[in-house]
């Protein structure tokens, strides 16, 4: 039995040297690399990616404040004194009472197909949550039915403001006597 452990032991001390590299020589083969390859052509920050603007139904953070905004806080008052001009208002013609309404409408669609999917959700996890005997995976599924729970109330608000919205759209249209084709 001291044959295999030997050889083990000869094995190892044979692998050591041959795979060891001292750090300085590591170096300075990474030092010629970055020499021999060649400089990058751009380099991208934030300031080249698009701005995307956050979800519906969600505030936008203050620290995700645009270059702009803050640039515009920081304006002494003579400034905006300056800056109170308004810019005149789009033409409320047929194409803007058609893409207003029809947003709101998409809003509203979009948030009742995701009341329905937390709804399949929540009905899993109660099934599931019935079918477990493990206190700690009871927990979980209960901790994730109640988030989903909480979701979904919140959807449901969404929806009801939105078609609250709907009905602010149609009365403002009906004031400025919009046709009634337009709104379709």
């Amino acid at each position: 039995m001291k044959l295999p452990k030997t050889l083990f032991a000869l094995a190892l001390l044979m692998a050591v040297p041959a795979s060891a590299q001292s750090l300085g020589e590591l170096a300075k083969r990474e030092q010629a690399r970055k020499k021999t390859t060649p400089a990058a052509k751009k380099t991208y920050t934030n300031d080249d990616l698009k701005q995307v603007p956050p979800p519906a139904g969600t505030a936008a953070p203050d620290a995700a404040k645009g270059e702009a905004a803050k640039a515009a806080d920081a304006k002494a008052p003579e400034a905006l004194k300056a800056d109170e001009k308004k810019p005149a208002e789009p033409a409320k013609d047929e194409a803007y009472w058609r893409a207003r309404i029809n947003g709101a409408r998409e809003d509203v669609r979009r948030n009742e197909s995701f009341k329905e999917a937390l709804q399949s959700r929540i009905n899993g996890l109660t099934a599931d949550f019935s079918a477990r005997d493990d206190p700690y995976q009871r927990a979980k599924i209960s901790d994730d039915r109640q988030k989903a729970l909480a979701e979904l109330a919140r959807v449901t608000e969404d929806i009801e403001k939105g078609k609250k919205q709907i009905g602010e759209i149609e009365e403002e249209a009906r004031r400025a006597g919009v046709p009634p084709g337009w709104l379709r």
